[in-house]
């Protein structure tokens, strides 16, 4: 993995979407998921056109969360899937085997499944509530990665993992600290007024 900051986009509308993931390019990020739920797919593979389009100009690894099929008609870098979307080794046969496929756990189980299935990487999370995911699976906390990561160890499982999950800038070290790659934030970027400084800060972890 090159980047240890993804950002998660947001948006209700199609224009925000592109307006929220266009400012954080702007400001440094090298790492966005587009995630556009609650929309069709003829929406979000729209969006996804004219997001590769911009991101030309960009360094910039682009992952589409799910739709597979939609990373691969816009030739996107990779997919990421959750829990309940499509079997890995399903969306491994629609994207290529040069493609990026992240996978979301929340459990021991769920991160040895993911490894098997060989994800690229896994998003471990909640790590706090977040309003973000409408279904969302048991926040683990600090305390319930810290537990995770020393298990993943010793099942010697090196799958780079990431944070997911109402993470916000102070919570970054204490996460980098249990052994966890990198970490995943969305409102928290989305909602900030100096994402430029944001981004200089955040890329020195």
């Amino acid at each position: 993995m090159r980047s240890k900051i993804q950002y998660i986009s947001q948006g209700e509308t199609a224009d925000t979407q592109i307006q929220n993931i266009r400012s954080v390019l702007d400001a440094g990020c090298n790492w966005v998921q587009l995630r556009f739920k609650s929309v069709s797919e003829l929406e979000v593979l729209t969006v996804a056109e004219q997001i590769k389009k911009i991101m030309l100009g960009y360094d910039c690894t682009f992952i589409i969360n799910d739709y597979p099929h939609i990373a691969k008609a816009v030739d996107a870098d990779g997919i990421h899937l959750g829990l309940d979307d499509m079997d890995i080794a399903q969306a491994r046969s629609i994207i290529g085997p040069g493609k990026i496929i992240g996978g979301t756990a929340n459990t021991l189980n769920d991160v040895i499944k993911r490894h098997t299935e060989q994800c690229d990487y896994i998003g471990l999370g909640p790590f706090r509530f977040t309003a973000t995911k409408d279904k969302l699976s048991p926040v683990l906390g600090l305390k319930g990665m810290q537990s995770i990561m020393k298990e993943i160890n010793e099942y010697q499982i090196h799958t780079p993992v990431y944070a997911i999950g109402g993470i916000i800038q102070d919570d970054i070290k204490h996460i980098i600290d249990t052994g966890i790659y990198g970490v995943a934030l969305s409102g928290y970027i989305t909602s900030h007024t100096q994402k430029k400084e944001l981004f200089s800060q955040l890329n020195i972890v």
